[in-house]
């Protein structure tokens, strides 16, 4: 768990300091660094994407699992969760942007290759230099969110350490029996995800995309790997 506590660290501090640097970004260099951060986003997602071994895997699970999340409409409870917070915690004059920073904040840093590697590799090696390199990046991207979006930004460490800390420590006991095919799909379609927060940052959808709702179908190739290799199995 050494591994989560440091990301979580990262993001705080990188929160605070893009919420002290709030006063001295102009709209302009605020909007250009968000358009910075969503070509770099855009490009962490490609090159996770881009792994894949079965391009129907990642489609299958993406239909799939965008139709779960509709269903349940995660980003809807997301939201609800973020307002919580920003009741409970803000002050009502204080900050009209924390449901965007949360949501935003906690799908980018919880969706992806480094996420789902990195805490696997910790719980099953005590391996932690992936998720330390991934909270290098997300203290940095810190600093832009909270400077743009505001304090729902520091937040995103509760989905942090329920996410990444929830797979660390189930992976001591599942890890060994996770193929490692199943792994490439799952950061494939994870890469698919953080494609489309590139986008929506980039303001390029005319109505932005409900990523949040996106976000079971990292978990479909845990099922679609084994059962497309049996039926491969079949044909031959």
């Amino acid at each position: 768990m050494f591994a989560v506590f440091f990301n979580m660290a990262a993001v705080l501090l990188g929160s605070a300091l893009g919420l002290a640097l709030k006063g001295r970004f102009s709209p302009r260099i605020g909007a250009a660094l968000m358009k910075c951060l969503g070509l770099c986003t855009l490009g962490i997602g490609f090159s996770s994407l881009l792994g894949t071994a079965d391009t129907l895997c990642v489609i299958v699970c993406m239909v799939l699992g965008t139709l779960l999340g509709e269903w349940v409409d995660i980003e809807k409870r997301m939201e609800g969760l973020g307002d919580a917070l920003r009741r409970k915690l803000v002050r009502e004059d204080g900050e009209n942007r924390f449901v965007e920073g949360f949501v935003t904040a906690t799908i980018i840093y919880c969706v992806g290759a480094m996420s789902i590697n990195g805490s696997i590799a910790a719980g099953l090696n005590h391996d932690y230099s992936i998720i330390i390199s991934k909270s290098v990046l997300d203290g940095v991207g810190a600093i832009t969110f909270a400077a743009a979006m505001g304090v729902g930004v520091a937040f995103s460490i509760v989905p942090i350490l329920l996410y990444q800390g929830g797979i660390t420590l189930l992976a001591g006991v599942v890890g060994p029996y996770l193929p490692s095919p199943v792994i490439t799909e799952m950061s494939a379609v994870g890469g698919a995800i953080i494609v489309g927060i590139g986008l929506n940052l980039l303001d390029l959808p005319r109505e932005k995309l409900r990523v949040g709702n996106m976000l079971p179908a990292i978990f479909f190739p845990i099922a679609y790997v084994p059962l497309a290799n049996a039926l491969s199995g079949l044909w031959r």
